[in-house]
This record gives C-alpha cells, structure tokens and sequence, in this order.
C-alpha cells in the first residue's frame, strides 16, 4: 500500500526546513543557553571550532546543525542532553522532505537492496561525487544547502559500519559508471570507492551491462529495504517525489523484479573486475 495521503501532505509541507519548525527550535534553545552561560556568539565559535557567522547562521534558523556540532554545544554550555534530545530531529531535517522516511528506514534496515540506473546511488557516493550531483541540480540549490545535503549523505554511509552489519547489495547500470559526473578525476574516485566497498564481506555490488539483451528494470531505479522486525518494503524515488510501499504483493513483485536483476547482470566478481577495467582506461 503506498503511504497514505496524510502522510505525503504531512512530508511536503516545509516544517523542518531551514527557518523553521525544529531547526528554529533548536536554534532558540541554543541563544538561551549561549546567553545564559555569558558567551558571546564568538567565544562559543571558538570552543566549538566554528566561526561566529556560523553559530548566528544556526541560532537564526538559517542553518542545520551537524551532530559533531550539536553534542559538543551541548557539553561546552552545559546543557546537560537538552540539544542532544535534539539531534535525531534536527538530522532529519538535513534531508529534503520527500526522502525523510526513507533515511529513517535506512537506518533502521539489516537488508538494503539497491537497483541504481541514473547515478551512483548515494551509499557509494564519494564527497566530491555527491557534491557534483547536488551542485548541477536544477532549480539550483545555494551553496549552504549544497553542504548540508552532502554532509548528511556521507552521514548515511555510517550504515557501513554498523553493528551487526547489515547486508547490502547493488546493481548499478554501466552507463552511470561511464559517465564523468563532476569530471574524470572525480569519477576515478568515485570508482575507487566502489572497488572499496565491493570487497566488504557484507556488501556485493553488480553492474547491468549497457550490451544486456535482457533488462527488466527499465521502469527506473528502486530500493527494497527489511527492518529487525521483519517487515518488507520497497522504495521508488524520482523527480523530488518518492513512494513507500508496504503492501506485500507489490513489494513481492520489486523484489522479483531485483531478483531477475540480478541474474542478468555481472556477478560480483565479474562486476569488480570490470570496474578496473574502467580505472584502467582513464
């Protein structure tokens, strides 16, 4: 069943975005406790290791702040877990508005299954390819929300240390690995990366052949995801709009069709060979 009209209506209103909701909350609390302690904005940037522009940009709601900066605020002024009661909620508001339950998910799944037909899917996405992929975005986002969209990309990645590990697996088209996003030597570590993570015991990474007479997710890119508890889902993402679903017969159906993916693509081992290949030709 896709998420109800609630739901979808709740996630495009703008509440936690910058300037407002949980960000301006947060920012509130933070003056108080500045204030209170007798620092000036500059003396707090200091001990935290931010400018002053920063701690107002953050106080103002104009700005979200990073987990690193969140907890030793908290610490430094005192707070005694008032803003770190905070930091899930503000992490959330890092994401745009249609992926929010997903990265909430994501975090929570031992199963990751990850089809990726249009670019590097975001797990495996180096600092400089992400910040390729959110910089040519069009309408253009401004420099501020370029930085915090990548940070909590790379945030996402923690999924690949966790413990106990999750499994995760993908099979991305050889299009998206031929193509120089952000340039040839960002591509290069891009497929660096790849070669990385695909040697992890719990990770296996495949590539759709571009000559592939067989192909049955030409219908786009798709995530299946598995929470503890066992419940099954399968996510579909374009255009800045997103769906979740929960039914069990359609996520039967992305499941088969991620299944069928896999026989027709490269093997693991097949698949990381041709990513050096690739590196050898640059």
């Amino acid at each position: 069943m896709v998420r109800d009209e609630e739901t979808a209506q709740r996630q495009l209103r703008p509440e936690d975005e910058p300037g407002t909701g949980v960000v301006t909350a947060f920012g509130r609390q933070l003056k108080l406790l500045r204030t209170r302690a007798g620092m000036e904005r500059a003396e707090l940037g200091k001990r935290l290791g931010y400018s002053a522009d920063t701690v107002a940009s953050i106080e103002q709601g104009r700005r979200i702040p990073q987990a690193r900066f969140i907890e030793k605020a908290d610490e430094v002024l005192g707070a005694g877990g008032v803003l770190t009661a905070l930091k899930e909620e503000v992490g959330r508001a890092q994401y745009p508005a249609f992926f929010r339950d997903m990265a909430r998910l994501e975090a929570e799944a031992v199963t990751l299954h990850v089809y990726g037909a249009l670019a590097v899917p975001g797990l495996l996405q180096t600092e400089e390819y992400a910040k390729a992929v959110f910089t040519m975005r069009r309408p253009l986002l401004d420099e501020e929300t370029v930085e915090q969209r990548v940070a909590a990309r790379l945030a996402r990645q923690e999924i690949f240390s966790r413990r106990p590990l999750p499994t995760l697996s993908f099979v991305i088209e050889e299009s998206v690995l031929r193509r120089p996003v952000g340039g040839r030597l960002t591509l290069q570590g891009q497929l660096e990366q790849i070669l990385l993570h695909g040697q992890r015991r719990n990770v296996e990474i495949q590539v759709m052949p571009t000559d592939a007479a067989e192909h049955c997710g030409l219908a786009g890119p798709f995530t299946l995801i598995e929470k503890r508890d066992g419940r099954r889902m399968a996510y579909v993402e374009v255009q800045r709009t997103s769906r979740l679903y929960t039914e069990r017969g359609e996520v039967r159906d992305a499941e088969e069709q991620y299944g069928i993916l896999r026989a027709q693509a490269l093997t693991p081992r097949e698949s990381l060979a041709f990513v050096e290949g690739l590196l050898g030709e640059r």
